[in-house]
């Protein structure tokens, strides 16, 4: 059998000095999170964050720069071998889409703080959303250019 990693995207979103997180239901269970989700084929990945930010969201997202890539394998299940792969890209969020449906796992989306988020550090659906914002705070950012697509 074939191992291979899950490939996601997030965003990580700041306005005011306030970062934008979903709150979601994953199997009866609320988590906070960036929005974020798997990347499609056919897909490039800064197409599956626009999509994944408008899905979840309704807002419009345009990427600027690519915080980090971060592999992170869950410890929850040792018996379940999974590896995430997650391109973080942070951005603008320019036209919030009032009539777009939101993902049918998605609560509502909050505009939240740091201080407001770190308490919220129970409910995170990983470590990855503390670790993002923090990296992001931190200056970590590379240019989209960094991901090159190759034509065949």
């Amino acid at each position: 059998m074939r191992w291979q990693p899950f490939v996601t995207v997030a965003a990580v979103i700041e306005k005011d000095n306030k970062f934008l997180l979903v709150e979601e239901n994953i199997n009866g269970t609320v988590f906070y999170n960036q929005p974020a989700g798997h990347w499609e084929f056919g897909e490039s990945l800064e197409e599956a964050v626009i999509r994944e930010v408008l899905e979840e969201t309704a807002w419009h997202f345009t990427p600027s720069e690519l915080v980090k890539i971060y592999q992170w394998s869950p410890t929850t299940k040792p018996d379940v071998k999974t590896t995430y792969l997650r391109f973080t890209f942070c951005g603008d969020a320019s036209y919030f889409e009032k009539n777009q449906p939101l993902d049918e796992k998605i609560i509502q989306t909050h505009w939240l703080n740091y201080d407001e988020i770190y308490a919220l550090k129970n409910q995170h659906r990983s470590p990855q959303v503390m670790r993002c914002i923090d990296d992001y705070l931190l200056g970590q950012r590379y240019s989209l250019g960094a991901i090159a697509i190759v034509e065949p």
